[in-house]
């Protein structure tokens, strides 16, 4: 890859319970120079023959360039905590979509 800057840095952690995965944490890169490059970098690479790529969002880049702001995000797994406090093993023992449920045979 190409030169990147030294102190684009990303932060990310988990919350872990009873070994399972809780929260999923991070912050964004909001270096409009680096981030375009990696994007174009993998650009480049699509046309080597990799098939799932990112193409560059230039309306992003303009955004970061305008002094977005530093952006976090988290994910927190609500069907895993719901698995937590019910005490269950699996979380298919708690999850909304039935249909994901394995079936009882009789």
């Amino acid at each position: 890859m190409g030169k990147r800057n030294a102190k684009a840095t990303i932060e990310a952690f988990q919350v872990v319970v009873a070994g399972t995965e809780l929260i999923n944490a991070y912050s964004e890169l909001n270096d409009p120079i680096d981030q375009e490059e990696r994007w174009k970098e993998d650009e480049r690479r699509s046309k080597e023959g990799v098939t799932e790529h990112q193409v560059v969002d230039h309306d992003y880049i303009r955004a970061l360039e305008y002094g977005m702001p530093p952006t976090v995000g988290w994910g927190m797994g609500i069907e895993r905590f719901i698995a937590i406090l019910s005490n269950v093993h699996s979380i298919k023992e708690v999850i909304m979509f039935p249909t994901l449920r394995p079936s009882k045979v009789k």
